[in-house]
């Protein structure tokens, strides 16, 4: 029973310790962004009022959120239909699907980064008046720039892998598609309607861990140049820096959130499978 005791005081002074840990930042940040603590700075809310209102705000919101969305949507098309093909014709692929996909976790930001960089300057010298020449420009738009996508694309690759390959080995891949082809489904039909359902909770987990990644990148974004989320808040705290502290306080309630969301659309899905 002492023994007991001591395990349940353990873990409580554990949690207790972890739970300071991150709420006590969070409630200095929040208590720094309504003005408690600042000279001459009288309490409210006008930081968190004033953020939509923002110069820069909802361009940089707008942006990362298309880039988020076109990362999501090609680390999908990359990553499902290459563990399908692993998983059912090319076992032996595995091993080198894996290291492919785990390689940017050795390439910190700045060296990937550095490499685009070098390329990108380089590419224009030698491919004037070439379509590569427009490709790269293209890359490069300003409205949209394909180029952090790419980038994201690959710091986002070995989480999405794990989370796509753990959902994988979750279900019988193999029976599934055997079944929807043997009633006549085409590959198409059986990887849209078959496959994709019985992935849902890592599909939403890999969209939800690609979406934090693109929100939260700083180094290549600021480096090339452009300004989507994080970069406008970093810019904005030297001169407002309670506003950009109010926004990020924001931007992880909505993180918590999504995060909810997904668990609890996983949680909904369990009951359905299990009757």
């Amino acid at each position: 029973m002492a023994r007991l005791n001591r395990t349940g005081y353990g873990r409580s002074a554990v949690l207790l310790l972890t739970g300071a840990y991150f709420l006590v930042p969070i409630a200095c940040a929040i208590a720094f962004s309504i003005g408690i603590g600042a000279p001459r700075q009288a309490l409210g809310f006008e930081a968190y009022t004033g953020i939509f209102g923002a110069d820069g705000f909802t361009d940089s919101l707008t942006l990362t959120l298309k880039l988020a969305a076109a990362t999501i949507a090609l680390v999908l098309v990359l990553l499902v239909p290459a563990l399908v093909t692993v998983r059912l014709a090319a076992p032996r692929l595995r091993t080198l699907v894996e290291i492919v996909c785990m390689l940017p976790l050795v390439v910190p930001a700045v060296a990937l980064v550095a490499g685009i960089s070098a390329v990108l300057r380089w590419g224009p010298d030698h491919f004037a008046g070439t379509p590569l020449f427009q490709a790269m420009a293209a890359l490069q738009a300003p409205q949209f720039p394909m180029v952090l996508v790419l980038a994201y694309t690959l710091m986002a690759l070995p989480l999405a892998y794990r989370t796509l390959d753990t959902g994988f080995a979750a279900i019988d891949l193999r029976v599934l598609v055997e079944a929807a082809r043997s009633c006549g489904a085409p590959w198409p039909h059986t990887l849209i309607h078959v496959v994709l359902p019985n992935l849902r909770g890592a599909l939403l987990n890999t969209a939800f861990l690609t979406l934090a990644l693109v929100l939260g990148e700083y180094t290549v974004a600021a480096v090339l140049g452009y300004q989507p989320f994080a970069v406008w808040i970093v810019a904005t705290s030297g001169s407002q820096a309670q506003m950009s502290v109010a926004v990020s306080m924001v931007g992880l309630l909505v993180t918590w959130m999504l995060l909810l969301l997904i668990s609890a659309a996983g949680r909904a899905r369990r009951p359905k499978e299990n009757s």
